[in-house]
């Protein structure tokens, strides 16, 4: 090798070479504030826990499975932690910024109609509206993220014989109909144990609707739930644990539409086919009696059809009629109406009080628009601000919203049940969130952060440098609340030390979330992802945490994380 290369060679490995982290000023001074001479024992531990970090529940067995999970580090000391294994403990998977308890803590005995639920749209999809195709991986991924609303569109299959999943219109390529329902009873219950509501998109004949029933019966047998009457109040996701649900419009609706179709048709038949009086029992009267025979048939079919297929419906859906007061009116039976982003968004403009009283007893499913032929999404926050309870979302895509998205479900346990702020669940309720006055103050202190080296690899960024990361922080929620701030970019460092805090007001916290994103800056304007994640500010904990980053999919990288500190006043 030329002393040129030698050279080159030598520098490229110097700027590529990863310089260790060091504790931020603000973790020396609170490491000075709970040890002795260096040393920090179990019971300073446990006081900085209970005091610095907010942790009142925390025990002395707690600070001593702290103390046992450093042990394999070479910086341990039996007599107690010094700066080095407290600061790793920061930044460790053992201090995350939400509970690392699983539990569901949120009042799970209300009606359904209380709470938001995890829901997918185009359950079914891999990919984009158009093209991708249909398949049960999506479905099992979605269920294993606790998602608990599964939309399934149906069709006859080519020969018409059986039934299909597929988005209709489209180039997507099927997939049984079967399939999809023993994929969701083998993997329903592993993430959440809360009830799964599947809805179907109902495209078939009375037959083969008689086809569906027997297979749904047959796949989930007794932990399908099926009302005897129809409902007054919605029962509790608490009493529905590990049970399904089937919600769609009833069969009656096709049976009216059908009778309405041939009944035109035997008009215009008539008026075109009646010919002189001398020709009335020519073949015209015969074509006749055997459309007559024809309507008998399928009629006998909707009649055998129509009370099992019924029967599995244990939310029924309906269509909006009469506008949209009239269609959000309260009634004795409670139901599910669905809207698309747009329709609810126009219809927020003057209905805003009737959306939110519909919503306290009924159900109300928001679907992107037809337009998103890209899987993306749309702002949750329009339909959880007026209490849709199944803010449907395209899963297999990615972006700020599904973000959201995930982030909002990240509360009560990960269990895909979220309860409504008690402001959405009262009448005469101010509607308009820019009257509320600020409930909290949020302060967000983003330190550093690491593990890039680790997880890409170290031309990703630059091919000639380390990255230039600067992090973005802020709140999506309601108008008043939501704001984004971005830290500077540190230039050439693997392990960027910003020490910047930012405040966020808050007016609506129960539906604040924070979002957290890196990227690394570039002077073309054209900035590379460096990772991301969105965390309810409800179940936030205070004090010096961990956060870990994912990927535009979300899914967690297995280093990448940053060390920030939360204080709420």
């Amino acid at each position: 090798m030329s002393k040129q290369s030698f050279k080159v060679c030598f520098c490229f490995r110097r700027i590529f070479k990863l310089k260790a982290s060091e504790p931020p000023e603000d973790i020396k001074r609170v490491f000075e504030d709970y040890s002795d001479n260096g040393t920090m024992s179990i019971d300073h531990l446990h006081l900085f826990l209970r005091q610095f970090q907010g942790e009142d529940n925390a025990t002395k067995e707690d600070a001593q499975n702290i103390f046992n999970s450093l042990k394999h580090l070479n910086i341990f000391q039996r007599k107690g932690l010094h700066l080095e294994a407290f600061f790793r403990y920061l930044l460790s998977d053992h201090n995350p910024p939400l509970s690392p308890s699983v539990e569901v803590h949120h009042d799970m005995k209300a009606p359904l109609a209380h709470y938001f639920l995890y829901t997918g749209h185009n359950s079914y999809l891999t990919g984009n509206q158009l093209s991708s195709d249909c398949s049960v991986d999506p479905i099992i991924k979605a269920l294993k993220r606790s998602v608990r609303v599964i939309e399934l569109d149906l069709w006859p299959n080519s020969t018409s014989n059986d039934v299909d999943v597929r988005h209709g219109g489209t180039l997507t390529s099927p997939v049984e109909l079967i399939q999809c329902l023993k994929a969701i009873k083998d993997h329903a219950f592993i993430a959440s144990e809360y009830p799964v509501i599947i809805t179907f998109e109902d495209h078939l004949t009375p037959k083969l609707q008689a086809k569906v029933a027997q297979m749904v019966a047959g796949t989930f047998g007794d932990m399908l739930w099926r009302p005897d009457t129809d409902l007054e109040v919605f029962p509790s996701p608490d009493s529905l644990k590990k049970k399904f649900i089937i919600s769609t419009k009833p069969p009656k609706e096709y049976l009216e539409s059908q009778k309405k179709e041939r009944g035109d048709l035997h008009k215009v038949k008539s008026s075109a086919e009646v010919g002189p009086l001398e020709n009335e029992n020519q073949p015209v009267k015969d074509e006749t009696v055997t459309d007559s025979e024809d309507e008998s048939d399928e009629d006998e079919d909707l009649q055998n059809a129509v009370p099992e297929y019924r029967k599995l419906i244990g939310i029924h859906a309906g269509k909006l009629k009469g506008g949209i007061a009239n269609s959000l009116a309260d009634t004795p039976k409670v139901r599910r109406v669905s809207l698309s982003e747009q329709e609810l968004e126009d219809a927020t403009r003057t209905h805003s009080e009737h959306i939110v009283r519909f919503t306290q007893r009924n159900l109300l499913r928001v679907y992107p628009k037809g337009i998103r032929f890209d899987s993306s999404n749309y702002n949750p926050l329009i339909g959880w601000m007026h209490g849709a309870q199944m803010v449907a979302f395209n899963m297999q895509g990615y972006g700020k919203h599904l973000w959201t998205m995930q982030g909002m479900f990240r509360a009560n346990g990960g269990c895909g049940y979220v309860k409504k702020p008690d402001f959405l669940l009262k009448n005469g309720v101010v509607l308009d969130p820019s009257e509320f006055p600020v409930q909290t103050t949020l302060k967000v202190k983003v330190y550093m952060g690491e593990g890039w080296h680790s997880d890409f690899s170290h031309t990703h960024f630059d091919l000639y440098s380390p990255p230039d990361f600067y992090t973005r922080v802020g709140i999506t929620g309601v108008p008043y609340d939501s704001v984004m701030r971005s830290t500077k970019a540190i230039e050439d460092e693997w392990v960027p030390v910003w020490n910047q805090e930012f405040e966020f007001q808050l007016t609506v916290p129960e539906l604040a979330i924070l979002r957290i994103e890196v990227m690394e800056y570039d002077t073309s304007g054209k900035n590379d992802f460096g990772g991301q994640t969105c965390l309810p500010v409800s179940e936030l904990r205070s004090g010096i945490r961990s956060v870990p980053l994912h990927d535009r999919r979300g899914e967690k990288y297995k280093s990448v994380r940053l060390l920030m500190r939360f204080k709420f006043e």
